[in-house]
């Protein structure tokens, strides 16, 4: 195995003015902070203390903090002397959003590029100058022509175009079919999409004759808007808490499913004069927030059977859904 290599990023060996980029701050003094571009092979720029914050600072280390990542913005660039003034005040949410989403997939890039070079013995800036760099340059972003070569028939294509429109049909030395190989089992080892888990925590009550009965006929039409894409499950975690999940591979579709969900199961219940109060709305979460709700089901469950006189009546409405009558909200008789 070759030695442990690195490289920038990108081909540019210097970003551009108005750029938002990625940097680790590496030591804190009286002008500023100096910190590595961590895209540009770690070349250093430095944040002036005038350019930390639009607020007065009152203490630089509660702004900034020596090894912290942080996005900035670049002011000036002087390649010939290698100066380069950043500024962490003039990026806005949306920038950093942008700036964090981008570093993202060119790290990740990086570290398929990285790991093939060194478990095929093969230089890691030839790989990124015949391969990588002309991939973003084709498709925006080398992720993107990565995220295409899941499938067998994508991969061909983005090789073979790479091959075509960069090489004049001739293969680059580089591209050995170790190399070829790395990228591919690489690319579908990390980059095969997996399911997202999106969550809404809702609390219902229904105070009329049948209001059980109301709560789940809501229950219904919140998983009647389940799609083939995105089945809506609605479980009772202690009354009045309900949650609505789904696991989708679209972010975006399995949120718009949801709040759909939520609303119907809103609409459907004040129908019947009964009240639905959203406390969490539908979002992504990860999986140390579905532990803890599932220890919290766990435990619900556990006082249920603790309660004497419970029946199995009404339980198992819905598959992996336990509803229990005498834990549902109080009823007016």
């Amino acid at each position: 195995m070759a030695l442990h290599q690195d490289c920038r990023f990108y081909e540019s060996k210097f970003p551009e003015v108005d750029d938002v980029v990625m940097v680790q701050v590496r030591s804190i003094a009286e002008m500023g902070a100096y910190v590595s571009l961590l895209e540009y092979g770690g070349i250093e720029g430095m944040i002036l203390l005038s350019e930390l914050s639009r607020r007065r600072i009152r203490s630089v280390q509660k702004l900034i903090k020596v090894g912290r990542q942080e996005p900035v913005m670049v002011l000036r660039v002087d390649e010939e002397k290698g100066y380069i003034d950043l500024s962490k005040r003039r990026v806005s949410p949306e920038d950093l959003q942008k700036c964090e989403e981008r570093f993202a997939k060119s790290k990740m890039v990086h570290s398929i590029m990285r790991h093939v070079a060194e478990t095929t013995g093969q230089n890691l800036e030839q790989l990124y100058t015949d391969i990588a760099w002309p991939l973003y340059r084709m498709y925006g972003h080398a992720h993107t022509a990565f995220s295409t070569m899941v499938t067998d028939a994508e991969s061909d294509a983005v090789f073979k175009r790479l091959i075509d429109e960069v090489h004049g049909g001739t293969v680059p030395e580089v591209l050995t079919p170790a190399v070829k190989d790395g990228i591919l089992v690489n690319v579908r080892r990390r980059l095969t999409p997996q399911p997202i888990k999106v969550r809404a925590d809702v609390e219902m009550t229904c105070f009329a004759y049948d209001g059980v009965e109301k709560i789940k006929e809501a229950m219904r039409a919140a998983q009647a808007c389940s799609t083939e894409a995105c089945l809506i499950s609605m479980k009772l975690v202690a009354a009045p808490r309900y949650v609505l999940t789904t696991h989708t591979l679209d972010k975006a579709q399995g949120l718009e499913v949801l709040t759909k969900a939520v609303e119907e199961c809103k609409a459907h219940l004040e129908a019947e004069k009964g009240r639905l109060v959203v406390k969490e709305a539908a979002r992504a979460v990860s999986e140390k927030e579905e532990r803890a709700l599932e220890e919290e089901l766990q435990a619900a469950e556990a006082a249920n059977r603790e309660v004497s006189g419970d029946t199995d009546e009404d339980e198992d409405f819905e598959e992996g859904q336990n509803v229990d009558v005498d834990a549902g909200p109080a009823l007016a008789v």
